[in-house]
């Protein structure tokens, strides 16, 4: 009952790793944090995770190739993507694919939490 729900943050600017986990924090979230793709596939928290949030445009898997991957590992994760280069397209395009928002940064306080609920509606 009092374990936080793990959030896992994946983004490859720094200042959002860093920036981030601890707002997330202040919400009540257990967060860890990855600057790839790889390095989150390659930790112990996938299964854990019960929430991510993903940045669409990173070097090497893109956060649109790791929604694809965990899917195909059989891992239905909420995803809520985050980017900085999205065009007006990227949006509908990402919550059809099953994304449970996309939002452009900087964000609001309010649409991360709006977001957060869309995709923890138990917690």
């Amino acid at each position: 009952m009092g374990i936080a729900l793990l959030v896992s943050v994946v983004d490859d600017d720094e200042s959002v790793r860093e920036s981030l986990p601890d707002l997330l924090r202040e919400f009540g979230f257990t967060v860890q944090a990855f600057s790839s793709a790889e390095a989150f596939l390659a930790s112990g928290h996938v299964e854990t995770t019960r929430c991510l949030i993903l940045d669409i445009a990173m070097p090497g898997m893109s956060g649109p190739d790791l929604q694809q991957e965990l899917v195909r590992r059989g891992h239905e994760i909420p995803i809520i993507f985050i980017t900085a280069h999205g065009d007006a397209a990227d949006r509908p395009r990402l919550i059809q694919q099953g994304a449970v928002d996309c939002l452009m940064k900087p964000f609001s306080e309010a649409a991360l939490l709006r977001a957060l609920d869309a995709a923890l509606p138990a917690a």
